[in-house]
């Protein structure tokens, strides 16, 4: 019933905001809550079915899995080569601009998928399952990249990490999409509009009173 408005999530875009020469070459960045069943499912999912395909043909590429509690069998990843397991950090950005490629491979639903909007404001590009990317206004191949199966997966993370033009399209578009709708600031405006909206009709007025 009316009056329903949906207010998008928000991100810091001034706190979020890119770290140009960062980057080191295909070096894959995921971060979250390593305790989080989705992002533990979704880290084991891609160590043992996307890197493999990833390492074929970019042999040399580097992984780091930042958040805090990580699962056993999450820290267990940190023994194969080119992993790096952080746990908790003060702050993740230093740790995002390294990447070179930031993976979401989540087969899990749930969240509210605020760690791809933190990304995509630091200008990166950013690979993830339809599920991983669920809910979010984003649109595959101009400002991120989705990709379901893992050798779709380990393309789309191939092609970002050789096609330096195409990684900085998708980054370009990526930080503007978030700073033009998704700043606190557009998101306060869309907020008050719609309480405006609601003040100004009575009938709503009676329905949300």
């Amino acid at each position: 019933r009316r009056p329903v408005h949906v207010v998008q999530t928000g991100v810091d875009t001034s706190y979020f905001s890119p770290m140009p020469g960062s980057e080191r070459r295909a070096h894959l960045v995921f971060t979250g809550s390593m305790d989080w069943l989705p992002n533990e499912d979704g880290m084991l999912y891609f160590v043992r079915e996307i890197l493999p395909r990833i390492r074929q043909v970019e042999p040399d590429v580097t992984l780091s899995i930042i958040g805090r509690a990580p699962t056993p069998a999450v820290k267990r990843l940190a023994d194969e080569r080119g992993i790096h397991v952080t746990g908790r950090v003060d702050d993740v950005r230093p740790h995002v601009a390294k990447g070179d490629v930031y993976v979401v491979p989540l087969r899990i639903g749930g969240g509210t998928r605020l760690k791809i909007f933190e990304a995509m404001s630091m200008a990166k590009a950013v690979v993830s399952t339809t599920v991983g990317a669920e809910g979010l206004p984003v649109t595959s191949g101009r400002d991120v990249m989705i990709a379901d199966e893992p050798a779709r997966f380990a393309q789309a993370v191939v092609h970002l990490i050789r096609d330096q033009d195409l990684r900085r399209r998708i980054e370009s578009a990526a930080r503007e999409l978030v700073v033009a709708k998704y700043d606190w600031a557009a998101v306060a405006a869309d907020f008050e509009a719609a309480l405006v909206a609601v003040r100004r009709d009575p009938a709503a007025a009676r329905l949300s009173a």
